[in-house]
């Protein structure tokens, strides 16, 4: 039922994975062949230590490191935190070693400022979660795979194509190293979803002829601006309503669902076009520079359409569900169930487990315990360029060509800009007009590619 992308070491890669990450120090025959669980694993290393460091203090950080603490099979220790700011790294510490005791030893490795990633990089963790606006993702996944570290990161793993560039380079430098790669797209992990997926592949509903896809809610989170924050804090603090730091809410929330249509598919888009908007968010600074709904029309290679929709806007239609039907049947995605063609379901996989934040770190950690290297860096990378390129499509207005999109895409967030950032007294990537309103993307006039 499994497809996670684990690559079993053979057995030279294997000593020389242990030796690297000093995560194993004794009985490395025993998982020859990458079979040992979590309980084999720990039965077989003893109470080795896994040192982890967090990049990104806010809720999902904290939240990802609470759950990899939670894991079994040996000891773990939370040993460096940062966050540019320092509040929020105060805030997790006490949040985390209330939940987790003496698993959080941090002592004065609790850091903040633009440069915070790069101290937690220097200290002793051996595996980094990566948490911060994904903006930022670029420039800490290649610094955290340049200093050796294993990597959790939250999706998605950039805002725009230069990023996603950075990002599969770096990939490329952890695969040669042997490092272990995890992306925080959790429906990969839900048993439920697995096995619906392999349902699908194996042929439940015939061929895939169209799949939609949904992530329609009610309007996001916002913070009033403050009186003594610079318009970069002001914008850093707000990070889900600026594309240079979120991608707008098609790249930051709805793909989870685009990367389930991928799986689903074993492929990525070719083509794009769609229509998007701000109608409920167009005059409220609070909600920044990007749209409150976006329709995508999808393309793939093989001419199978994906409908994709998301939207922030109150009084409205919710749903974040995906959907695929087939020419024997169709398939409830979301709900893990299965229908023929005449409406009867014969598969509901309901019941086998759906707390994929969970289940994501116990997969990870068993991995390294056992000597496998998770290896889900390319499919983070391409699901999450899956959501830019519709964004970009939505923005232009444009039928838009994947390869041309990659290649030659506009930055929104350039990474030389993000890693120069040094004090919240610097120039923010945007700026507000005269009249406090932020300037929004133009279907027919936004040129996204160069």
């Amino acid at each position: 039922m499994s497809q996670k992308p684990a690559q079993p070491a053979n057995d030279s890669s294997r000593r020389d994975f242990i030796k690297r990450s000093s995560l194993l120090v004794g009985g490395a025959a025993a998982v020859v062949g990458g079979s040992l669980n979590i309980a084999q694993a720990a039965h077989a290393f003893g109470s080795d230590l896994i040192k982890i460091g967090l990049i990104g203090c806010g809720g999902r950080g904290t939240q990802a490191t609470n759950q990899a603490l939670n894991t079994k099979g040996g000891d773990l220790k939370l040993v460096a935190m940062g966050d540019v700011f320092a509040d929020r790294v105060q805030g997790s510490y006490r949040g985390i070693k209330g939940q987790h005791g003496d698993k959080v030893d941090c002592g004065d490795r609790l850091f903040s400022g633009f440069d915070a990633y790069k101290k937690v990089l220097d200290s002793d963790c051996q595996v980094v979660l990566l948490a911060t606006p994904p903006g930022f993702r670029p420039v800490h996944f290649a610094a955290a795979i340049a200093a050796g570290k294993h990597v959790f990161a939250e999706k998605p793993v950039a805002v725009d194509a230069q990023g996603i560039r950075t990002f599969l380079e770096a990939n490329e430098q952890a695969k040669s190293k042997n490092l272990a790669v995890a992306i925080g797209l959790q429906r990969r992990h839900e048993r439920k979803y697995m096995a619906t997926v392999k349902a699908i592949q194996d042929g439940a509903i015939g061929d895939i002829i169209l799949a939609r896809a949904y992530w329609d809610g009610d309007k996001p989170w916002s913070k009033p601006k403050q009186k003594e924050w610079s318009e970069l804090e002001y914008q850093v603090r707000n990070w889900y309503q600026f594309c240079w730091l979120c991608g707008d809410h098609i790249v930051e929330q709805h793909i989870h669902n685009l990367d389930v249509i991928n799986w689903i598919m074993n492929d990525f888009p070719s083509e794009a076009q769609g229509q998007g908007g701000a109608q409920f968010y167009r005059d409220n600074a609070l909600y920044g520079e990007i749209f409150d709904h976006h329709a995508v029309e999808f393309t793939y290679k093989n001419g199978t359409k994906l409908l994709s929709q998301c939207r922030h806007i109150p009084g409205t239609w919710q749903s974040v569900t995906e959907h695929v039907h087939g020419t024997k049947g169709k398939a409830d995605v979301s709900g893990s169930k299965i229908y023929d063609a005449s409406g009867n379901m014969i598969h509901d996989f309901g019941k086998l487990g759906a707390d994929g934040w969970q289940q994501e770190h116990h997969d990870l950690f068993a991995d390294l315990r056992a000597g496998r290297i998770a290896a889900e860096g390319e499919y983070g990378a391409k699901s999450t360029f899956t959501a830019i390129f519709g964004r970009m499509a939505t923005y232009s207005g444009q039928v838009l060509n994947w390869e041309k999109c990659l290649k030659d895409g506009l930055d929104v967030a350039p990474v030389a800009r993000l890693a120069q950032l040094s004090s919240m007294n610097d120039e923010a990537l945007v700026k507000p007009q005269e009249n406090g309103l932020y300037a929004l993307p133009m279907p027919g006039k936004t040129k996204v590619v160069a």
